[in-house]
């Protein structure tokens, strides 16, 4: 399977940054939709998707790139070269998050209510974006046999993509990103309920994701450690209690939880 999508002299666009952009396009798309329901500046919300990728990526890559320093500090110049995989969704998000917060109090608009609208199209963007690693052949779990992969009807072209290196191995990217794409349309069936309550939807996602991670890095065999402990399931366990706890102690408020943005003239890049 090759990396890249398009090649033109010196110029190659890789399948994983293909990947990457089209589930920020479409999680952009999906959050301005339900940004507008709730009567949100369309440059508010187009400036802070912009932010919030920028920082998230930047994140990603340094978080990546410290728990593997003894590699990257005899090549730093291969740090910049994120096309090559080595973006941690964990990183990211916690980039992702403080960029909201900061944003989202400049403007005085109540963060807990952005993140519902924004949790639904950021599970669909990590359900495509895992699709970059299957394309760089990383993100794998351990080796399996071709009659395995097989008994679990995957197309072809799975099947002979986890041939790597004279084995066959866990598709653990298709795995998280089959449970991410239903865990989209859980959260979209949650924020429409009529009873849903501010933080609700967020809430789900941190248990969602915070579940399936921690079992599908169960299987991974390159996961970042912290001495003996992955650190996706680490968080992932963190991930889950902060969602439980937000169920307990959400505000008694609706949905349509009314918010005060700047003007739109107010908002800018």
């Amino acid at each position: 399977m090759s990396k890249i999508a398009i090649s033109m002299g010196p110029i190659t666009i890789t399948w994983y940054s293909i990947c990457i952009l089209l589930g920020i396009i479409l999680a952009g798309i999906i959050i301005n939709k339900e940004a507008k329901r709730s009567n949100i500046p369309a440059t508010f919300i187009t400036n802070l998707i912009f932010w919030c990728v920028v920082f998230g990526i930047i994140g990603a890559r340094i978080y990546y790139v410290l728990f593997n320093l003894d590699y990257y500090s005899s090549y730093p110049i291969e740090i910049i070269k994120i096309w090559n995989g080595g973006l941690a969704i964990h990183g990211g998000m916690i980039a992702g998050l403080i960029t909201l917060i900061i944003y989202c109090k400049k403007y005085k608009v109540n963060g807990l209510k952005m993140l519902d609208i924004a949790v639904p199209g950021l599970i669909l963007a990590q359900a495509i974006g895992r699709w970059g690693n299957f394309f760089n052949a990383e993100a794998h779990g351990g080796v399996v046999s071709k009659a395995f992969l097989e008994g679990l009807h995957l197309p072809k072209f799975i099947i002979e993509g986890m041939h790597i290196g004279g084995n066959y191995y866990h598709p653990t990217f298709l795995y998280e990103s089959i449970f991410c794409l239903i865990g989209f349309f859980v959260l979209v069936g949650i924020r429409s309920l009529k009873n849903t309550k501010l933080g609700n939807t967020t809430a789900v996602y941190l248990i969602w994701y915070g579940v399936v991670r921690f079992f599908i890095e169960s299987l991974r065999t390159d996961s970042l450690m912290l001495g003996n402990i992955k650190m996706a399931q680490l968080i992932s366990i963190l991930m889950i209690i902060i969602g439980i706890v937000m169920f307990i102690i959400t505000k008694k408020k609706c949905k349509n939880y009314d918010l005060e943005v700047a003007g739109e003239d107010e908002i800018k890049i």
